[in-house]
């Protein structure tokens, strides 16, 4: 990794992996234990690179209670809201509350990003306002605000396959300069879990579906 970044952070919003809560899409085939531990190996893969990137904080915005999956150094905020929407509002806020610098957040979901990914991200908030990851769900993985303001996420129609292109509209309507990442696939599905693996083959969370699949 290599040039300046800004004094920015990096936010990880998330939910504790518990059975029965996380990733219930993937049961069937898996069961719910098996589906939140791959959520699990998923948000320490997260973690694990998150921590790697130079930023001015790292954190983590939390829908439940921290476990051993989370590395030091990380500041937890509690998830306010109901709506992804508003969850996703308040996250921006609330970090941008405590420290008063641009932020570039990522959802659980994607555990084959890399350091260099983020790092990029982060160099992008430099010239532009926003910088946009799209996913291949129709939503997006990254987003990243110079300036968060909660009227740029509040109402945009959240977990549809036309989320991102709202989302994109709503910042670019708002006058805002929009850096574009590389479009990468969440884990969604049982499909998504195999694809995702594949892509990043040394990965806790290929290691975890490799013991669930070995006796197949």
């Amino acid at each position: 990794m290599s040039g300046e970044t800004p004094a920015a952070q990096v936010v990880v919003i998330a939910k504790e992996p518990v059975p029965g809560r996380v990733k219930t899409r993937l049961t069937p085939p898996f069961t719910p234990r098996e589906a939140a531990a791959l959520a699990a190996a998923a948000l320490q893969d997260t973690l694990r690179t998150v921590a790697r990137v130079p930023a001015a904080r790292h954190v983590i915005a939390l829908d439940g209670t921290p476990g051993p999956w989370l590395p030091e150094g990380f500041t937890v905020l509690p998830q306010r809201g109901d709506g992804l929407d508003e969850r996703l509002a308040a996250a921006f806020d609330d970090a941008h509350r405590l420290l008063p610098a641009p932020v570039v957040l990522i959802g659980m979901d994607t555990p084959q990003i890399t350091a260099d990914l983020l790092v990029t991200a982060l160099s992008l908030l430099g010239p532009h306002d926003a910088v946009f990851g799209p996913a291949t769900d129709g939503g997006f993985w990254l987003l990243g605000l110079r300036a968060p303001d909660p009227a740029l996420l509040l109402g945009v129609p959240m977990s549809e396959r036309t989320t991102g292109e709202a989302q994109l509209r709503r910042l670019k309507d708002a006058g805002l300069s929009v850096a574009s990442m590389p479009c990468l696939t969440d884990v969604d599905t049982a499909e998504d879990v195999f694809a995702v693996a594949a892509l990043a083959p040394r990965s806790l969370f290929a290691a975890k579906l490799n013991e669930f699949t070995a006796t197949l």
